[in-house]
């Protein structure tokens, strides 16, 4: 599935991918800048999320309440090798059947080769809209 849209449109986005979504894991693919987190914003809206989510650039992973379930919300950009991601217990986060957002998964990419997950990439047009791009089951 396909989506270009404006930032004003970002509600109706997020609605409409997670009603696509087949996986708990989601893996966010763009560059610095396109809006991952914004998306992000969005979908923990629509999963019932109250609090306000701030990027875990630094924190590595963020934990958030949802409606039923839990969000983690993780920020690999920083992250220097994938045994960083194994000391901060990512495999129990990834094995715990929550929602998993994952920004910069291509950090970790052979910790993920065996979790199902959806991808969305995400693109910044030169008229300033946005395109996402699911991928089911990547």
């Amino acid at each position: 599935m396909e989506i270009t849209f404006s930032l004003s449109e970002i509600k109706a986005v997020a609605s409409k991918l997670i009603n696509h979504f087949s996986e708990k894991t989601i893996l966010f693919y763009g560059d610095m800048g396109v809006g991952k987190t914004t998306i992000i914003k969005e979908l923990a809206r629509e999963l019932g999320v109250t609090d306000t989510l701030s990027s875990p650039t630094f924190s590595i992973v963020n934990e958030y309440q949802a409606k039923d379930n839990l969000l983690f919300h993780f920020d690999c950009y920083r992250l220097g090798s994938e045994q960083e991601a194994l000391d901060i217990g990512i495999e129990d986060y990834l094995n715990a059947g929550h929602f998993t957002f994952i920004e910069w998964p291509q950090n970790i990419g052979s910790l993920l080769s065996t979790i199902k997950c959806n991808k969305v990439e995400l693109k910044l047009n030169a008229n300033g809209t946005r395109t996402a791009i699911l991928v089911p089951d990547g």
